[in-house]
């Protein structure tokens, strides 16, 4: 089964082969687990919001007319329930729990067999860059935030971000610029505790710089390429 393609994986899905759906979750489970969680920006939401797009996969898989790929089509899925629970809990915000390392929540996904959890390794410990990027990250709007994960995080081009989206490309490029922008802003509030200067006379830490370099750099998630897009200076449709 491993040498089927996703559409061809998918197919077998809606036919009725158990195994099927599993296999094509496992092959795309780090990159999804990434975009869920740098969406979200809290592991245990980000595991209910993955497992309630999976299980609308699932569901849904008859529907896939394959006009884009499977993978465009499952990110798409993982993304806008991601954006549905952060519009929810901005609507009814509540005092989150300390951040743990999210026992209690498997994150599995399961028709039928297990899939292994959601989570593609344990995390490493943070450092402070990343806790402030991700503090940055979680400020922006949802829809800018979601545009910069996809093309400077997860590396994907314009293109491709816009239809997993389902927005124009110029919007993408709109909705990166501005979330850069933001960004760059929130990192000079949010920058670490600097640094008690050493008998040397070094100076303090600074403000970290706004680059995929720094936005990919996150301990809990797996590690990958990262291409940056260009900045597009149209504005957002």
């Amino acid at each position: 089964m491993a040498d089927l393609a996703d559409d061809e994986l998918l197919r077998a899905h809606v036919q009725g082969d158990p195994d099927a759906f599993t296999e094509l979750f496992h092959r795309h489970r780090d990159r999804l687990w990434a975009v869920a969680l740098r969406t979200v920006g809290d592991r245990e939401e980000a595991a209910d919001a993955l497992q309630d797009a999976l299980l609308s996969a699932h569901r849904a898989a008859a529907r896939f007319r394959g006009d884009s790929a499977v993978t465009t089509w499952l990110h798409r899925i993982v993304v806008n329930a991601c954006l549905d629970r952060i519009r929810r809990r901005q609507a009814h915000p509540t005092v989150p729990l300390p951040d743990g390392t999210g026992h209690g929540h498997t994150g599995r996904f399961e028709p039928g067999h297990a899939t292994g959890g959601v989570e593609p390794a344990a995390p490493a410990p943070d450092h402070d860059t990343v806790l402030v990027v991700r503090q940055a990250l979680a400020q922006l709007p949802p829809e800018q935030r979601a545009a910069l994960i996809l093309v400077d995080v997860q590396g994907y081009p314009v293109a491709e971000a816009a239809r997993i989206l389902r927005v124009a490309e110029g919007t993408v490029k709109s909705r990166c610029a501005r979330g850069r922008a933001k960004l760059a802003l929130l990192l000079g509030y949010l920058r670490p505790r600097a640094a008690e200067p050493t008998s040397s006379g070094e100076s303090p830490a600074a403000v970290p710089s706004v680059t995929p370099g720094n936005l990919a750099a996150d301990p809990d998630v797996p590690s990958g390429s990262s291409r940056a897009a260009g900045d597009g200076s149209q504005e957002e449709e």
